[in-house]
């Protein structure tokens, strides 16, 4: 029997449920998206209630710890407080977004539903810059002003959102970028962020702003000999859209990551790791989950730096 050219992997275990409910239907245009979502871009379209309702059903039983929801922006779905309220009668849920469409009426819907859920409601901000001037050229102008204003509106009804942003600066800026995301958010009331940092992905809108993957960063089956296999998120999550079950939120504008229609037929299949984005994964971990501990900060992880005017400790 021939080994196919990439390694697989099977799904040991269903940690987490994923779910495109917006598409790729988007209310910005970033520069850096891996799936360039954008208010034109209906490659995907959003899911129903009663799609992710379905889905939701077809989980329980199946051990799912997490339910994440992502998009484009999943705040452009219409059904969204419902959804959310759905999901977690069934666990934890995420929801990963920009924090420009969150005025203080929806956030006050957030926070009743999530009072009156036993599970957890998380969400997670994206945020590519400590400043218009460091974020507005990756993610569109004016959009630092409105997501530190989502931000804040958050904050204000008891809410810890995990910001996320992706490095686009030197590892040796890391320590005064990090303090820095630091007192931005402090001036909207956020003490104490969850920071996550993450890699980039060379796919999508980020191959045209910095550059692709070149032909040797792939996954290889020698590669695989003795690595653990937990660091992938797709030997532990799939990710349900309006058009089927893909391996995983990362490649969902690639055929090889299809599955299956159903969730139950994708979870008994293997995933495979023919995609160059899966090196990123492979090199850096499971860079989708809730973790805080910044991938890009570890990464760059060369000793304290000194800020300007500071001296090094």
């Amino acid at each position: 029997m021939i080994a196919p050219q990439f390694p697989t992997v099977p799904l040991t275990a269903l940690d987490q449920l994923w779910f495109q409910v917006s598409g790729t239907v988007c209310n910005l245009r970033c520069r850096h998206c891996f799936i360039s979502c954008s208010p034109d871009n209906h490659s995907f379209w959003f899911m129903t209630r009663e799609q992710v309702r379905s889905a939701l059903e077809e989980s329980a039983g199946m051990g799912v710890k997490e339910y994440y929801f992502t998009g484009g922006e999943p705040f452009m779905n219409n059904e969204m407080e419902s959804i959310i309220e759905d999901t977690l009668r069934y666990g934890p849920a995420t929801v990963l977004t920009n924090a420009t469409l969150f005025p203080p009426r929806r956030v006050a819907v957030l926070k009743e539903i999530r009072e009156r859920s036993p599970n957890v409601l998380e969400l997670r901000v994206s945020v590519d810059g400590h400043s218009p001037e460091t974020n507005d050229p990756i993610r569109g102008k004016g959009t630092f002003d409105r997501a530190m204003e989502g931000v804040g509106n958050l904050v204000a009804e008891g809410f810890r959102p995990i910001i996320t942003a992706m490095q686009s600066w030197p590892c040796e800026q890391m320590a005064c970028t990090l303090q820095a995301f630091r007192d931005a958010l402090g001036k909207v009331g956020y003490a104490e962020p969850r920071l996550k940092i993450l890699p980039p992905l060379l796919i999508g809108a980020e191959a045209d702003r910095n550059r692709g993957y070149t032909d040797c960063e792939r996954v290889t089956h020698e590669m695989m000999h003795g690595y653990d296999l937990d660091q992938l998120l797709c030997t532990r999550a799939r990710l349900v859209t309006a058009a089927g079950v893909y391996a995983c939120p990362i490649l969902l504008d690639y055929p090889s990551a299809r599955l299956a229609d159903t969730l139950t037929e994708a979870a008994a299949l293997p995933a495979s790791l023919a995609e160059s984005a899966c090196y990123t994964c492979y090199t850096n971990g499971a860079i989708c989950s809730n973790a805080t501990t910044g991938v890009g900060e570890a990464a760059c992880d060369a000793g304290p730096v000194a800020c300007a005017g500071e001296p090094a400790i």
